[in-house]
């Protein structure tokens, strides 16, 4: 049928566009996400079936669409999980993870910015909210770095950014949404992202030790009176010793090939062995440097011994690679350290100082419930569903064994968790009335054939949708960007041969950023907050403290941001880092099962059998 002339026609024509633009509008006005894409696949609706562009009985799919929605069993994980989150963070359990991994890494220069990594990632693995993570953060650890000399740009930074972990590291509420909205199975989302997850978190610590290299008073290490789980009489190992068995046993394993094989997959050839030398680089500085002087010799030898064990188990068992490799050796390690900490109590050996102690003993908890949620999920035993309503009764009994369970705690947390999960899942309902109208314009078809034709194929294609993406973070955040736009980008990079997994964790690593976007950035906005606002009188020196600006927080967020686009630019040249999910299943060649139907059934120009002779006419 030829195109309508006049204005008519070139509405009719450009009617895919017209209703995204009309969206943005509405957003860019103030109006809430979920009414937005209602409203505007209703109102397009009208006039799309006024125009002749589809039947009204069209629109009779979307009560089975919104049915669908709420008999999705998959985002039966999101209220979980957050759930789980809000009880972890209400318990305390951030507070004594930031006091004890703070005392531990203290010592060195830029040792507060370091905890505040390491826990911030812990968090993540256990409550996936970036609400919680960066709030909780924010409060205990923010005046600690400022009470002892930290640079208010890289406290800030390194807060907001540790916390963001919570969207890329499993069990994360945005790789869920993702996985629903690419149809993909969320057990593989997180199993692709959590190599790339730890990465990012090493990745800050890379910039942290630049800076604190470079600019020492930026990051200064804590003063000895700081130093309060540390015992007076505590005998310690010489660095040089300690750090040259470091280096040898670090040196064996990669040797052996046991370290460079987990990786062997996602980061291929000499690019391999080059990590793993920087990895025993970072090793022996930290030993070097003086986080040997907190170890007795007798925890080295047992923390050896317990990395030993678990790594000789995991070397007889048949997972050799990847996230399945990673979480369940750390399992067995910190198991084998437990039994280690609980004999050295109860028999008083002596084996283990104060400090280290305290670190088994505060590290178990959230590593236990890390192992069962993403441990089964990845061994296969449980859906993610059921992981995180594991992970929901695991949080509900480590708070009331730390004695923290009360009912206000409780109704707090099924408040906001209704709360979050209502937002969830109204967006969701616009995003379907929306999307069914833009399916009847042939929205769909309109941005596939404007992603596909881009030059450049596959790298042209990529580089226009991270870029897309990055710029539209400045304005909507992850929920809204996954909602909107992975549905339409999906199908093209489908149609690609882009698999979709790969291209789920790289855009979540990229809506990442959505966070730290200055001037709209949600963690930026969680920061400021709980910031002081106010000049204050620290309670521990007694001195007057200045406030942090919402310019610092900005600037401070910055390089974090310039990071998590390496870490995007990393996962493009090295998707292996992703794709190992692939290794734990199995592969089917579609050639030979081709070939199997084809000797089971005769091609139609093979020759008839012959007739059935029974006899009779003999």
């Amino acid at each position: 049928m030829a195109a309508e002339p006049g204005f008519r026609g070139w509405f009719v024509h450009n009617m895919a566009p017209i209703m995204f633009g009309a969206l943005v509008l509405f957003l860019l006005l103030g109006y809430p996400v979920a009414f937005s894409l209602a409203a505007n696949g209703l109102i397009f609706g009208l006039i799309g079936i006024y125009l002749g562009l589809f039947e009204p009985k069209f629109l009779q799919a979307l009560p089975e669409r919104v049915y669908g929605t709420m008999n999705n069993e998959v985002l039966l994980a999101v209220p979980f999980f957050t759930f789980m989150g809000l009880i972890l963070e209400r318990s305390g359990m951030a507070e004594d993870l930031l006091d004890t991994i703070g005392q531990v890494f203290g010592s060195i220069r830029g040792g507060l910015a370091y905890a505040v990594i390491f826990v911030g990632a812990l968090l993540a693995a256990t409550t996936g909210v970036v609400a919680a993570s960066v709030i909780s953060m924010g409060l205990i650890s923010l005046p600690i770095m400022l009470r002892y000399g930290y640079d208010r740009r890289v406290a800030s930074g390194v807060i907001a950014a540790s916390g963001t972990l919570a969207q890329i590291i499993p069990p994360s509420l945005v790789l869920i949404v993702m996985a629903d909205q690419l149809n993909r199975s969320v057990g593989d989302m997180y199993e692709g992202a959590f190599l790339p997850g730890l990465l990012l978190a090493s990745l800050y610590a890379g910039y942290i030790f630049l800076v604190s290299s470079i600019f020492p008073s930026a990051a200064p290490g804590l003063p000895l009176e700081a130093q309060t789980l540390r015992d007076p009489d505590q005998k310690t190992m010489p660095s040089r010793i300690l750090g040259a068995v470091a280096a040898a046993g670090f040196a064996f394993l990669i040797a052996r090939g046991s370290l460079p094989g987990l990786t062997a997959g996602a980061i291929p050839g000499v690019a391999n062995m080059a990590v793993w030398g920087v990895a025993s680089f970072v090793v022996l500085y930290f030993v070097m440097s003086g986080t040997a002087k907190l170890l007795t010799p007798s925890l080295f030898i047992a923390l050896s011994l317990s990395i030993a064990g678990a790594i000789e188990l995991m070397e007889m068992s048949h997972v050799k690679f990847g996230a399945d490799y990673v979480v369940l050796t750390m399992s067995a390690t910190v198991g084998i350290a437990f039994v280690v900490a609980v004999v050295n109590r109860v028999f008083r050996l002596g084996l283990l100082s104060k400090l280290a102690e305290q670190v088994v003993f505060v590290m178990v908890p959230p590593l236990a419930l890390i192992f069962l949620v993403l441990g089964t999920i990845f061994i296969g035993v449980a859906t993610p569903t059921e992981g995180g309503a594991m992970g929901s009764l695991g949080a509900v009994i480590l708070a009331f064994a730390r004695g923290r369970l009360k009912f206000d705690l409780m109704r707090q947390a099924t408040y906001s968790t209704a709360k979050l999960s209502a937002f969830v899942l109204f967006i969701l309902l616009g995003a379907r009335v929306f999307s069914l109208t833009f399916y009847g314009v042939d929205g769909h078809k309109w941005v596939e054939e404007l992603l596909v034709s881009l030059p450049g194929g596959q790298t042209g294609f990529l580089i226009a949708v991270n870029a897309l993406v990055f710029v539209l973070a400045f304005f909507l955040d992850y929920f809204e960007l996954a909602f909107i736009i992975i549905p339409l980008l999906g199908p093209a990079a489908d149609k690609m041969g882009i698999d979709l997994i790969w291209f789920g964790v790289m855009l979540a690593v990229n809506m990442q950023t959505s966070f730290m976007h200055p001037p709209f950035g949600f963690a930026l906005f969680f920061l400021r907050s709980v910031a002081a606002k106010v000049p204050y009188v620290d309670r521990v020196t007694g001195k007057t403290m200045q406030p942090v600006t919402t310019g610092q927080i900005y600037w401070g967020a910055v390089p974090f941001v310039c990071i998590q686009l390496v870490m995007v630019a990393l996962i493009i040249l090295f998707p292996g880092m992703v794709t190992h999910y692939k290794s734990g299943g199995v592969q089917l060649d579609q050639q030979q099962i081709q070939q199997q139907f084809e000797n089971l059934s005769p091609g139609l120009d093979a020759a008839p059998p012959p007739p059935l002779d029974l006899g009779f006419g003999k």
